[in-house]
């Protein structure tokens, strides 16, 4: 075993409105105290709105590390009571384990399921709107406590207790904290971006990103 975390809390989420305008999303996500099966498009009974940006099975599960809670009603003490299990629409919230200890890649014992890494989470408007302001929006790219996306290897049953062991790690050089550099803007040496286009795990979308930004940074043929 690389590294050892545990699965405080498995949570789910069914689809509701928000706002005035009445959108519809599953962001808030309730805990689960049993046994949630695994399948490869995410856990059973988590719903998932808005197919372009969420879900799928390159982003079937999201994760977040309990350490950063904290963080957040540091930065945002008008919303403090707001951040806390559940306030980023994470299906899995992790202890033990953060953004530095997380690599993109990584493959993990969860339960009887094998997940593995396979990006960042982006934040989206509903997170800002759930929140109530459009700074954590901005707060979360500047300051990478995005927690990871990741993908179903192999079914199983997940529950809450269940050890979350990194069994294998593809990319020891690109822990969670430093792809969200990148992803801001920051750290986008060539030789790091030659290393992202075939990153082992790395989803294909942010792959193509990486080809894009080397292009760029060759300029004009």
């Amino acid at each position: 075993m690389i590294a050892s975390g545990n699965i405080a809390a498995v949570r789910l989420g069914k689809a509701e409105p928000i706002g005035d305008r009445g959108q519809m999303t599953a962001f808030r996500k309730a805990p689960v105290a049993g046994a949630t099966s695994v399948r490869p498009l995410g856990l059973d009974g988590d719903h998932q709105v808005n197919k372009r940006f969420h879900g799928g099975p390159e982003k079937a599960i999201y994760g977040y590390p309990a350490s950063g809670y904290v963080a957040w009603r540091a930065e945002f003490s008008d919303f403090a009571d707001r951040f806390g299990p559940g306030s980023m629409g994470e299906n899995l919230v992790v202890t033990g384990q953060d953004e530095s200890d997380i690599h993109i890649g990584d493959i993990l014992r969860c339960g009887t399921a094998l997940l593995q890494i396979s990006q960042i989470r982006e934040p989206c408007n509903t997170f800002a709107a759930i929140i109530g302001t459009t700074r954590v929006v901005r707060a979360m790219v500047k300051s990478g406590r995005c927690g990871w996306y990741y993908r179903v290897l192999e079914p199983g049953i997940i529950t809450p207790g269940d050890a979350h062991d990194v069994i294998d790690r593809p990319n020891p050089d690109w822990p969670v904290s430093r792809f969200a550099q990148f992803a801001a803007g920051r750290a986008g040496t060539t030789e790091a971006l030659r290393e992202l286009t075939t990153l082992p795990g790395l989803t294909r979308d942010w792959q193509l990103r990486a080809v894009t930004a080397l292009a760029a940074q060759a300029g004009p043929p």
